[in-house]
């Protein structure tokens, strides 16, 4: 009922871990992918060591998280070992979505060919984070430069599937991701986090150290979700959508706007490893509740209507 292909790559179910969480070594990869996820990502690959940002880093508020990590990374040329480690994961049937970026364009060739010589089963360029050389802006908000590192990364990749990942912050997430689409990209991610800040009052301070920083959580989905559903009506390549995915019911949301694959990121610091067969379960009930055999027949149908 749940069965998922992305890419040409099939999927037990439609969810996926999303890049940040649980993502930072092979053991913990296996652990999601054992629990029930139906394809799990890396930690974002960087091209060069980076330390990130000093604490605290993460923080939880009323409406889900707010992060400033800082993307950090021993360099691709330090992930040998780790991809090695993850064979246990190959065996498992779970793909495994490999997750770049760079501060430079150029850059995220670099990572991409490295990473591609492991096979990972697709390649997902976080073109949406914001350590980039134009300082706070993301690549994804301008089309020409996210086209840009698009077709160069393609060049590299050979047959595994590229996906970029949006940011909700672009003035207009549907025409870069239109960009993206005709510059190869076989697939988008909708989306990465909303730029956000909290101050402690009674510190008289930002509460992060790094000041500002990245929300996710519940307040995020109804912006992702948008973005999801402008995006279905833009492109003809699929779209996994993330963002505020608690629930079953949440994820039958990004799926009827539009996506193909649901990814969860903080729903897992709140339920556990466990919240992609507790989501899957739930998405199943409402199917069977309601007269559905196959996600397809749900695929989109918020806008035929």
């Amino acid at each position: 009922m749940l069965e998922t292909v992305l890419c040409g790559v099939p999927m037990r179910n439609p969810t996926r871990l999303a890049s940040g969480i649980m993502g930072v070594n092979s053991g913990q990869l296996i652990r999601v992918a054992r629990a029930g996820a139906g394809a799990v990502t890396m930690k974002s690959i960087g091209p060069h060591e980076r330390e990130g940002h000093r604490n605290p880093t993460c923080i939880e508020w009323e409406h889900g998280l707010l992060n400033a990590v800082g993307l950090p990374t021993p360099g691709y040329m330090n992930y040998d070992e780790e991809f090695k480690e993850l064979e246990a994961l190959r065996e498992s049937g779970v793909p495994l979505v490999a997750s770049v970026y760079g501060s430079k364009w150029q850059e995220f060739r670099e990572v991409a060919e490295y990473v591609s010589g492991k096979g990972p089963d697709i390649i997902e360029l976080d073109i949406s984070c914001p350590n980039t050389e134009w300082h706070d802006t993301q690549f994804a908000c301008d089309p020409a430069i996210s086209a840009k590192i698009v077709a160069s990364v393609k060049e590299v990749t050979g047959k595994i599937p590229v996906v970029a990942k949006l940011t909700p912050a672009a003035n207009s997430p549907a025409e870069v991701g239109k960009a993206c689409e005709e510059a190869g990209a076989d697939a988008l991610c909708a989306g990465n986090t909303m730029p956000g800040m909290l101050i402690d009052i009674d510190a008289r301070r930002p509460v992060l150290a790094f000041k500002k920083g990245g929300m996710s959580g519940p307040a995020l989905k109804p912006v992702n979700l948008k973005m999801t559903y402008e995006l279905h009506e833009k492109v003809d390549i699929p779209i996994i959508g993330e963002g505020g995915i608690t629930t079953g019911r949440d994820a039958l949301e990004y799926i009827m706007a539009g996506a193909s694959v649901c990814g969860i990121g903080s729903a897992v610091w709140q339920r556990g490893p466990g919240v992609f067969s507790e989501v899957c379960s739930e998405i199943s009930g409402w199917m069977k509740g309601n007269g559905y055999s196959k996600l397809e027949q749900l695929r989109g149908i918020a806008h035929e209507r």
